[in-house]
């Protein structure tokens, strides 16, 4: 677990079926996200159980709780590879900047990863925006990477090396 000035940055629970069955389940959240929405619970429940069986060996990708809720989610996924969704009801409040500040040394500190990757959707602004912000860089581009619901979608993809260590004196 993690925490910062307002969230817990935790591993999944069983109890957090409805939070995030209400993440998944809107069209905002999932506009630029690499799966279709979640059309009902059995899902997300599914999906959730897989992450609470997983958690133990790759406590990683964190829930994201804001006063009591878990408004979203973000950190390490697989290989190198971050992300992150939030609610709507908490865009452009910084929570996502926030949680990732904290993550990105958590995984520098737990993992031998050489860099950290993302990708987004070239019409994503506020996730390309973010990830800018936190220091990735921009390494390519590629054309129709997800057919998601009969619409193929763009992907631009990011990178952020390990910080150089400096030597002890």
């Amino acid at each position: 677990m993690l925490k910062t000035q307002r969230l817990i940055l935790r591993g999944p629970r069983a109890d957090d079926l409805d939070d995030m069955f209400a993440l998944f389940s809107d069209p905002r959240v999932m506009r630029y996200w690499s799966t279709p929405v979640h059309k009902n619970r059995d899902v997300t429940a599914d999906m959730l159980k897989w992450r609470i069986k997983n958690w133990p060996d790759w406590p990683h990708y964190f829930q994201i709780e804001h006063e009591g809720r878990v408004v979203g989610s973000a950190g390490n996924h697989r290989s190198t590879e971050i992300g992150f969704m939030l609610s709507p009801d908490h865009w452009r409040k910084g929570i996502i900047t926030e949680a990732m500040s904290a993550i990105i040394p958590h995984l520098w500190d737990t993992t031998d990863h050489d860099e950290l990757t993302a990708d987004a959707d070239p019409l994503n602004a506020a996730s390309i925006g973010l990830l800018t912000s936190l220091g990735f860089v921009e390494t390519h581009r590629a054309k129709k990477t997800f057919f998601i619901n009969g619409v193929w979608s763009d992907s631009v993809y990011f990178s952020l090396p390990r910080p150089l260590q400096v030597p002890a004196k």
